[in-house]
């Protein structure tokens, strides 16, 4: 059997296949980290989207703090990490450890300041979260029983 599927993967390697796999994976992630990251940002926004934002903010903050703390990298995001395996693959190098970062520095062309790119990144989670909060909880309180 591992000779069979060495031989199969050997046979798509000489194919392409792999390639043209990862070049899709990675068109798909940068678009669907990308708005991700923006419903993270507005989710909050629409009251038809503030049930899955809740459920987004939960994940987001589920893999930064809980995953990233096991791990030892708080800020940790499984989508990232994923992502950059297969910009490894393509043979990208020297890539950003944040995604924000390296999708800002792509859109400007200049060489940003990881920390304060990170500070922004947090900033706008926590922003988001207390917003989540505010008209969530609002919402509830102000329902006429």
């Amino acid at each position: 059997m591992t000779l069979l599927r060495g031989t199969l993967i050997n046979f798509w390697h000489h194919l392409g296949i792999f390639k043209i796999v990862n070049v899709f994976l990675d068109h798909f992630l940068t678009l669907f980290h990308s708005a991700f990251v923006l419903f993270i940002l507005t989710g909050w926004m629409f009251k038809s989207t503030r049930k899955t934002h809740i459920i987004a903010i939960g994940l987001t903050v589920m893999a930064w703090l809980g995953i990233g703390w096991y791990i030892g990298v708080i800020g940790y995001c499984p989508l990232t990490d994923w992502h950059w395996d297969i910009k490894l693959e393509l043979g990208e190098r020297n890539i950003s450890s944040s995604f924000i970062e390296y999708m800002l520095e792509k859109i400007t062309g200049l060489d940003l300041n990881r920390k304060l790119v990170d500070v922004g990144t947090a900033v706008g989670l926590i922003l988001s979260v207390l917003c989540a909060g505010y008209v969530n909880l609002r919402a509830r309180f102000s329902k006429k029983d």
